[in-house]
């Protein structure tokens, strides 16, 4: 067994270690608006329910490990001390992974995640359409724990309205654990599907998403791919040129005997194949190919 004291290691490598042993978290996905009303959406695995009366949730965005900059969810709610807390399921994990892209501030995450803004009773931050449950909060108070690189700060929320979609309950009104399919967080790229287990969602924290708003229109409205399909479709940095995607087809006569044909939907069914062995870079070549 080895041992770590914090004082002697990086912030990083204690971040690391203790996200790889404390887990699966449930995750946050936050939806605030700033002091303009300009929507803002992230996720955040620092989080638990902490009382029933008063219902009471929390959680801590913390601060960059590398530049001890704060993230606009944290600004947002010091300033209107209201957010909605979003569930996250399984269909919408690859959406919600794509939110967590650092986008300059006012860039709304909503559009680029394509997930529906849907507006709420008691407070003013949008709700997540395609959430499970959605709880409309009042922040009641910010305890943040430190200055420095990787300092938590403690949202403590008030739940004034909770949102439940009825597919999720059973035939008792309660919520179905296996309905609900929720997935949770764990250390590296590595989550846990509660009703099936551990699954990995690549994405490098230096990568900045194109977003789903940024999809052709005809891969968008597509009949084929899930939320899921087009969050990783918009987790790309760019969209390869058709130069670039012919050379690549060209190369493969598997691939390129497929694309002889003009059915868009077949195209769209063949790529998806491949987004869901989660090559993504072959999955976008045969999109743009065509």
């Amino acid at each position: 067994m080895i041992t770590i004291d914090p004082s002697q290691v990086t912030t990083g490598k204690l971040h690391g270690m203790m996200l790889g042993a404390i887990g699966p978290r449930p995750i946050a996905f936050a939806s605030t608006i700033d002091g303009d009303g300009n929507p803002n959406l992230s996720p955040f695995s620092f989080f638990n329910v902490f009382s029933a009366n008063p219902p009471i949730l929390i959680f801590s965005p913390a601060r960059r490990v590398r530049d001890n900059t704060i993230k606009h969810t944290l600004e947002n709610a010091q300033k209107t001390k209201e957010v909605v807390i979003n569930i996250v399921n399984y269909d919408i994990v690859q959406q919600m992974s794509l939110s967590s892209t650092e986008y300059p501030k006012g860039v709304n995450e909503f559009e680029k995640s394509g997930l529906t803004m849907v507006s709420s009773e008691k407070v003013a931050p949008f709700r997540v359409g395609e959430s499970p449950v959605q709880f409309e909060c009042k922040v009641n108070e910010i305890m943040p724990m430190g200055n420095e690189g990787g300092a938590g700060n403690l949202i403590i929320c008030e739940v004034v309205l909770m949102h439940v979609k009825e597919e999720v309950l059973d035939e008792a009104g309660k919520i179905d654990q296996h309905k609900i399919d929720q997935v949770a967080r764990m250390g590296g790229n590595w989550y846990s599907r509660a009703n099936m287990g551990m699954f990995e969602v690549p994405k490098p924290l230096t990568t900045m998403g194109i977003g789903i708003d940024a999809l052709p229109e005809t891969i968008k409205h597509s009949t084929v791919f899930t939320g899921n399909d087009l969050g990783k479709l918009g987790n790309v940095e760019k969209i390869p040129l058709p130069e670039e995607a012919i050379a690549f087809v060209d190369n493969s006569t598997e691939i390129k005997t497929k694309l002889d044909q003009d059915n868009v939907e077949e195209i769209h069914k063949f790529a998806k194949q491949y987004l869901e062995k989660d090559d993504i870079h072959t999955a976008w070549n045969i999109l743009a190919a065509k």
